[in-house]
């Protein structure tokens, strides 16, 4: 929230007005840039996760894991995935991060400005999120199956997709989207909750306003900040991770998510909910820092303010 930032007030720079359609677009437009490309660089290391959560006995560690998947398959294998990957996230990116500033400046600006910041967060962050996810619903699931499945459920994208349709209709694209959201939307709320109050204590350590920092170390704040944020994030939304892994490579044809989800965890049990999480400590929280860099960074060339520490 931006108290102190009136729409308009860039506009005699030239640059983009803010809460004018032009930001919003920027912004969901940073969301793609930010989270596209960095979910896809690290595949590898999600396609051993997702492995390891389903089975935990098939690679020893990860190193074993990329070294066999390498032998076999190359370098294609190791990326098995990337493809439904970057585009679920792409479309997950713009609406996380597009909506989430939308959701921030109605509830916090326009709507309850008097409300506790946190609060609107929050608040911002789950609408933001139960939106964005029904774009990667579909995606995935498709990269789920792909990942999962030896042998593959499916080669490419399209494939997987023409096979889940033509399997379980278009219904089949969306049969993990409750526990889907089960698992982002209090990771987003942790993810962008966190990352706001934690950059606000960074420049209250500081001693300094934002402003009269430069942009390459307010952007090393929206790094810094964002890694210790998805710290947070990955340990709050593993165990629905795990169960949305489970889901799309376990789950039985007419079987309903509910019976699912009991049936799955009788077998692994609560500790079962936890395989993998070191791994996707590591993975969220190098992922969260660059979104938070990529985004930043790509607000600052627009002429526009980093996030957060207003």
């Amino acid at each position: 929230m931006s108290q102190k930032e009136t729409p308009g007030s860039l506009s005699a720079k030239g640059k983009i007005d803010l809460y004018s359609n032009q930001y919003f677009l920027a912004c969901l437009a940073g969301g793609i840039i930010a989270c596209g490309p960095t979910h896809t660089a690290v595949t590898p290391l999600d396609l051993v996760k997702c492995r390891r959560q389903v089975d935990p006995s098939i690679y020893k560690s990860n190193t074993q894991a990329w070294r066999s998947i390498y032998a076999k398959e190359g370098l294609r294998g190791v990326f098995f995935g990337w493809s439904p990957t970057f585009v679920g996230y792409s479309l997950q990116g713009a609406g996380k991060y597009g909506f989430y500033e939308i959701f921030k400046y109605q509830y916090g600006d326009k709507l309850f400005p008097n409300a506790n910041k946190t609060v609107v967060f929050l608040a911002a962050s789950a609408s933001a999120e139960f939106l964005a996810d029904i774009a990667l619903c579909p995606l995935e699931a498709i990269k789920v199956r792909m990942q999962t499945s030896l042998p593959p459920f499916a080669s490419t994208l399209r494939e997987g997709w023409s096979k889940v349709v033509a399997k379980q209709g278009y219904g089949g694209l969306y049969s993990g989207i409750v526990p889907l959201w089960g698992r982002q939307i209090p990771y987003t709320m942790v993810k962008f909750a966190t990352f706001e109050s934690t950059v606000a204590q960074i420049y209250k350590f500081i001693g300094k306003p934002k402003d009269q920092l430069s942009t390459l170390s307010q952007t090393g704040v929206s790094f810094l900040g964002g890694y210790i944020a998805g710290i947070g994030c990955a340990v709050i939304s593993h165990p629905a991770d795990v169960m949305v892994s489970k889901l799309n490579s376990d789950r039985q044809p007419g079987e309903s998510a509910g019976k699912a989800m009991s049936r799955i965890y009788s077998k692994i049990g609560f500790s079962g909910l936890w395989n993998g999480l070191p791994v996707r400590i590591g993975m969220i929280g190098t992922l969260t820092a660059f979104q938070w860099l990529i985004y930043d960074t790509w607000k600052v060339n627009l002429g526009l303010p980093t996030t957060g520490g207003h």
